[in-house]
């Protein structure tokens, strides 16, 4: 296909190898490359912006494979796409890429994901999208996952993307040769307990460490055709997933179901 010009972004930051791995597979391939991420780790941000306080952005061309242009930021990862967007690109691109995340972006997790956030914000500015997650925070090998998520990319490129549609791909920690086929799947319901480690300082004074164990509820109802396995099943097997998301966020049960208005009394 014609080179793409493509925006690259992700949570872990700057100096992560998965999205330098990402992004030198892209210039690999012979598109135009643009990378504009935080300048430290930023995980877990979900889709927060800098109101407050000035953005900077200063050129780390040196950290990327050649030809890659490079921007590393003082803000979140919603805030460098947004920047990049907005000022930093001569052109719009033609796909926003987010990741490669050091670890899986499965079911509920989603909503809290900074990988996830800066494809989003794509998305919501018209511009395909897609979240990329290698699904074991301990693995370190990014090839296969490029592959896959540039393999995917141009695809639907070529097979038309759907308006308004992000796509979050997840790979399991696996050689090329013994990841299972990808699989269009469900987003999971997963929840966490214990999530807060109660410790003390060296003065003695309490704080809290948010942590906790991960609960994959795979009996819970989730929406989507009901033959396509959930994502966190589907890694569990070894395969690719991929779940399509929107930004649309609107309740999706029974409007008959919801009750009166006119009974619950009024305020005042």
């Amino acid at each position: 296909m014609d080179p793409l010009r493509i925006l690259i972004s992700n949570d872990d930051g700057v100096f992560a190898a998965g999205i330098q791995a990402l992004a030198a597979e892209a210039a690999q391939r012979g598109h135009q490359v643009t990378v504009v991420c935080p300048d430290q780790e930023r995980s877990a941000t979900g889709h927060g912006l800098t109101l407050q306080t000035p953005l900077r952005a200063e050129r780390a061309d040196q950290l990327f494979a050649p030809g890659v242009t490079a921007w590393a930021c003082s803000g979140t990862p919603s805030d460098c796409v947004k920047l990049a967007l907005f000022r930093l690109l001569e052109e719009p691109p033609q796909l926003v890429l987010s990741g490669i995340n050091h670890g899986p972006n499965l079911g509920t997790d989603v909503l809290y994901s900074g990988t996830v956030s800066a494809a989003m914000e794509g998305t919501i500015e018209g511009f395909p999208a897609l979240a990329v997650s290698s699904a074991d925070f301990q693995w370190r090998h990014f090839g296969p996952a490029a592959r896959i998520a540039l393999d995917l990319a141009e695809g639907m490129l070529a097979a038309g993307w759907s308006e308004a549609m992000l796509l979050n791909l997840n790979v399991p920690p696996r050689p090329a040769e013994a990841i299972a086929p990808l699989r269009w799947c469900r987003t999971a319901v997963r929840r966490y307990t214990d999530q807060f480690d109660r410790r003390q300082d060296p003065r003695g004074r309490t704080y809290y460490w948010l942590a906790g164990e991960v609960v994959d509820d795979l009996d819970a109802a989730v929406a989507g055709p009901p033959d396509w396995p959930t994502d966190v099943a589907w890694i569990a097997a070894g395969g690719a997933s991929l779940t399509p998301l929107q930004p649309e966020l609107f309740w999706r049960g029974a409007a008959g179901s919801l009750p009166d208005l006119a009974g619950l009394g009024s305020a005042g």
